[in-house]
């Protein structure tokens, strides 16, 4: 368990960690970072009397996979924020090996938060699959997003399905017609993944509702679910893991992405659509939504993902991880597009307009930008966006190819009929590049040891450019 007041007695002690962190190049300019050690999935996204609430997975000791509270950055406009005190800490007996995933619900003036208590249990040899790990549903509420109740536990392992193993997390609200429903993640006995689904008329007392599963093999576990609707169409969002690669399908160890599904929530009967991935790069993970006093459905995701095969030089300078841009999402024809949020613009200096042609007699004095592409028809390119990492569409097939930078990252792809157009985002360690529209977009990291990189076109391309470099955010460290 989490020694709440050693943290707070030691905390300013780390200061060391702090100064080393700054000494990294690599740390962001425009995107949110753990102050130090390391940071996994967006939790509990709100906006309450216009302040936003960014919580995040956070272990502020260790640069690598550690116990886990919640981080948590507060911003009025999505450009200058402030570090808060971590909200959450593993500090009673139901959360005591790490305080997961989870998300917020406001309703009546009041914040409902609820997340994964994890405990694993050490008498003896577990699996931790079948056996050996309690995953609790824990609820508390807050006026203003500081100051909460205490918590209190709603569901263990006993008030999951049977045929459940102990791999059940990540609880999300969903509310309709005055029935609030909640999702969880889930791996079954058969190795399955799914959701479960509980309804509430109260948010305290939840009733098993309904399992939700693929009619064909779709992994063994899905994480993060996250069910809302945008223009009267409803789309789940998962993170499967345990799917092989098909394709340009599948690409990373575990995915991420979404299903539209019709759901009649009386008869208690549904369909799931495709699935259909969010971000065909390398690092996009554990996305969580949530809609803002505008109405604007916002995903955040981890610029991350578990397990995989590369890594973070930021790890020497005691953090490692951050946070997406903010996205809004758009319904097209019952499929979701990504678009910036709007706010990102206040960054933009020193515009470039011009052809294509002419960019390439334009030397680029900063690698922290955006590129907005516009082609006057469907060619084939070759765009190098650093000196080792190029976007390269040739015979119908868009390909990421990063080089030593990627520290083990090499190529991703997207079988594409057409590219009319591009917007890449640069910062100083990050990539986030939206094509057709964000119809499909690739994130990934990258570590340049100059930030000072080529940026040019290498072949002969008929379009215009609209080029900004930009300043970052503006971040309020405790």
């Amino acid at each position: 368990m989490f020694d709440y007041e050693y943290y707070k007695q030691n905390y300013n002690a780390y200061s060391y960690m702090r100064d080393n962190v700054r000494k990294d190049n690599n740390r962001l300019r425009y995107h949110l970072m753990p102050p130090t050690g390391w940071l996994n999935d967006p939790n509990g996204l709100c906006q309450k009397d216009g302040t936003y609430h960014i919580y995040f997975q956070f272990s502020p000791f260790s640069s690598s996979w550690d116990i886990k509270l919640w981080g948590h950055y507060t911003t009025k406009d999505m450009i200058n924020f402030k570090e808060e005190e971590p909200f959450l800490f593993p500090d009673i007996d139901f959360d005591r090996d790490g305080v997961y995933s989870g998300s917020a619900f406001v309703k009546d003036n009041n914040i409902n938060y609820f997340y994964t208590g994890n405990v694993k249990l050490k008498d003896k040899q577990y699996d931790y699959i079948n056996e050996g790990r309690e995953q609790n549903i824990i609820h508390i509420s807050s006026k203003d997003g500081i100051f909460k109740t205490n918590k209190k536990l709603i569901m263990t392992n006993n008030d999951f399905p049977k045929n459940m193993t102990k791999h059940v997390r990540d609880p999300k609200i969903y509310f309709e017609d005055d029935i609030y429903y909640m999702s969880l993640g889930a791996r079954d006995k058969e190795n399955r993944g799914c959701i479960i689904l509980y309804k509430s008329i109260d948010l305290e007392n939840f009733k098993y509702y309904n399992t939700i599963y693929t009619d064909y093999d779709f992994g063994y576990m899905w994480e993060c679910p996250d069910i809302f609707k945008i223009n009267n169409n409803l789309f789940l969002l998962c993170c499967p893991q345990g799917v092989e690669q098909q394709g340009d399908k599948y690409q990373n160890i575990y995915q991420n992405g979404y299903f539209k599904i019709d759901y009649d929530f009386i008869k208690n009967e549904y369909n799931l659509g495709d699935f259909v991935e969010f971000d065909k790069g390398f690092d996009f993970y554990a996305t969580q939504t949530f809609q803002d006093e505008k109405g604007r459905r916002i995903l955040y995701a981890w610029m991350g993902i578990p397990d995989a095969d590369y890594t973070n030089p930021t790890t020497k300078y005691n953090w490692q991880h951050s946070l997406t841009m903010p996205r809004q999402l758009i319904e097209k024809d019952g499929r979701l597009y990504q678009k910036p949020l709007d706010e990102l613009k206040s960054l933009r200096k020193d515009e470039i307009k011009c052809s294509i042609n002419k960019f390439k007699n334009i030397k680029i004095e900063d690698i922290c930008f955006e590129m907005n592409i516009e082609f006057l028809y469907n060619q084939e390119f070759n765009l190098q966006i650093r000196d080792d990492v190029f976007l390269i569409y040739k015979n119908n097939l868009l390909t990421l190819s990063l080089g030593k930078s990627g520290y083990g990252r090499d190529k991703r792809y997207i079988d594409i009929k057409y590219v009319k157009d591009i917007t890449i985002f640069s910062d100083t360690s990050s990539l986030e590049i939206f094509i057709n529209d964000g119809e499909y977009t690739m994130t990934t990291r990258v570590y340049s040891i100059d930030l000072k990189q080529q940026v040019k076109f290498l072949s002969e391309n008929k379009g215009n450019i609209l080029f900004y470099y930009l300043d970052g955010y503006n971040i309020e460290w405790r």
